[in-house]
């Protein structure tokens, strides 16, 4: 496998999340593993998908409750919660 520079794996991984309708979540847990091997963050783009069963978010419950979101995977049922900064 090539050894990638920090530059690099950050085009890759940003070229990734440009374009997401026909990724699997296998990719999603690849793409998640290959940017913490390189120490890159991926910030906001972790909130497109579910962390448990890595699907893609398309039409999922969202919920506001004493400035925290929470987000419901329509697949997994699984519930996200990020505090919304304001």
């Amino acid at each position: 496998m090539k050894k990638f520079s920090k530059k690099e794996t950050q085009d890759y991984v940003t070229d990734f999340f440009s374009n997401l309708k026909d990724k699997t979540p296998a990719d999603f847990r690849k793409i998640k593993k290959f940017a913490m091997k390189h120490n890159i963050k991926l910030g906001p783009k972790k909130k497109m998908f579910c962390k448990k069963c890595f699907s893609l978010y398309k039409n999922p419950k969202v919920r506001i409750n004493n400035k925290i979101k929470s987000v419901e995977c329509e697949n997994c049922g699984y519930k996200s919660g990020w505090k919304i900064d304001s």
